[in-house]
C-alpha cells in the first residue's frame, strides 16, 4: 500500500505506517535524503516519547522512552558485516517485543527472515515523499 505525502503531512504519514504495520520491527528503505529519519522522528513522537531524535549514524542505536516501553532506533548504513550486529547484541534489542526502527536494514534482513514491515521511501519531488509499506 502506498501514499504520498508532503513535510506538512508527515504526521499523518506516521500514523499510517503505525496503523497499517504488522510488526513492531519496521525497516525503512530509501534513498539518502529520503525522509528517513525525518518520519522517523515523527514515528516516535506519535508513539509517546517527547525525547529529542537523532540519526544513530555513530552510535548504531539510539533509545528514547515512553510511559510503557522504550523505543529503538537504528541505523546501519556503517555496519559492514553480520558479525557487527552479533557483537552488539543486535538479537536482544529484535527479541525485546518493544518498537525497533531501523534504517539501512540490509544487513538485518537475513537475520529476522520475518514479521517485520518494510517502509520505503521515495522523493515524488522536491516537497513530496512516496511512502510504500510492504508486510511480512
Amino acid at each position: 500500500m502506498n501514499i504520498t505525502y508532503t513535510l506538512d503531512q508527515i504526521d499523518q504519514a506516521a500514523k499510517f505506517v503505525l496503523d497499517h504495520s504488522t510488526s513492531k520491527i519496521i525497516l525503512f528503505e530509501g534513498e539518502m535524503g529520503s525522509g528517513k529519519t525525518t518520519l522517523i522522528k515523527s514515528l516516535i513522537k506519535e508513539l509517546g516519547s517527547e525525547d529529542i531524535v537523532s540519526s544513530p549514524t555513530f552510535s548504531l542505536v539510539n533509545e528514547y522512552t515512553t510511559d510503557n516501553n522504550p523505543i529503538f532506533h537504528f541505523d546501519l548504513y556503517r555496519v559492514e558485516d553480520e558479525e557487527e550486529l552479533y557483537n552488539f547484541g543486535i538479537e536482544t534489542y529484535i527479541y525485546s517485543n518493544n518498537y525497533v526502527l531501523v534504517e539501512w536494514p540490509e544487513i538485518l534482513k537475513n537475520l529476522i527472515q520475518d514479521n517485520f514491515t518494510i517502509v520505503k521511501i521515495s522523493l515524488t519531488d522536491a516537497n513530496k515523499r512516496t511512502l510504500s509499506l510492504h508486510n511480512n
